[in-house]
């Protein structure tokens, strides 16, 4: 297997990155190459200095593209580290790609192309790799190849990840759910059917009103104060960004509630392999 060291990153494997990504064993919008790309261009909307260093490395073996290791360089609690492109704050799941039959040997080899590389040669003192889910295959091959290795890896919990899962239809959705919850839910819809202001749910499918649309939820999202502290205009642009190359891949569902033709609250998801994967909202505060 050949390891190669990319210092720039590899928009002309583009096409086939995204196609070893839907194979691999997490397939996630977050580890799409366009995601990532315009992740780095901002270095995550400020959260990593400029000086950072990009260091994504791939393998090959017979020309076949075998796993793809999305990383860069940069200071973290005080030491150079290797980290996975989109740590740590706007992306949810992240992990090496390649596909699960294949991640043994894709993840000894690179381990010991990192030790070699870049451990051995001073550059980094260790490799963080954060939001990997749980059920990821990486943490045992990693474990496996680590004490092959003589290396010390240590696992951490660092925050819930929970889902949903959804049935076919509204009400036997409602049906699952504990009768006061139900309740409540009927309700709020009636109370809202019944008001004077007309209550509307609409979703963003035209490109026209993408622009606008993206910016109305940008200041819903800023009513809620840690949020509004959260979005620098560089954070801003970085959530652009996002929903730009969402929409440009179909996947983006950018939702509002509307009250009286004023947009009241938002939720900023994917919608992707058949999942809903829920990712930002706002709320106008007089609706609350």
């Amino acid at each position: 297997m050949e390891f190669t060291h990319h210092t720039e990153f590899p928009y002309e494997m583009a096409t086939e990155w995204n196609a070893l990504l839907a194979e691999s064993a997490t397939h996630v919008p977050f580890l799409r190459c366009e995601y990532l790309a315009d992740w780095w261009a901002t270095r995550g909307g400020g959260e990593w200095p400029d000086d950072s260093l990009l260091a994504i490395i791939t393998a090959r073996e017979d020309g076949r593209l075998i796993g793809i290791a999305p990383l860069f360089i940069a200071s973290h609690e005080d030491k150079k580290k290797l980290l996975l492109l989109g740590s740590i704050e706007i992306s949810d799941y992240l992990d090496v790609i390649c596909r699960a039959e294949e991640i043994n040997r894709f993840l000894h080899g690179l381990l010991r192309f990192i030790r070699e590389q870049f451990v051995a040669t001073g550059q980094i003192t260790g490799l963080d790799l954060y939001n990997i889910i749980e059920d990821s295959p990486t943490l045992k091959a990693l474990e496996e190849s680590a004490k092959t290795l003589d290396l010390e890896m240590r696992v951490r919990k660092l925050q819930h990840s929970p889902f949903i899962p959804l049935p076919g239809n509204w009400e036997t959705y409602l049906e699952r759910l504990e009768k006061k919850q139900r309740h409540e839910i009927r309700r709020k819809m009636r109370r809202a059917l019944e008001g004077d202001a007309q209550v509307k749910l609409y979703f963003t499918q035209d490109e026209g009103n993408l622009e606008d649309d993206m910016e109305d939820f940008l200041e819903l999202m800023a009513q809620d104060e840690a949020k509004e502290d959260f979005l620098s205009p560089m954070m801003r642009e970085q959530m652009k960004s996002v929903m730009r190359c969402a929409f440009a891949q179909d996947c983006l569902q950018l939702a509002f509630l509307e009250i009286g033709g004023q947009k009241a609250a938002a939720y900023l998801s994917f919608d992707f392999l058949n999942r809903i994967w829920v990712y930002n909202s706002g709320i106008d505060r007089r609706y609350m």
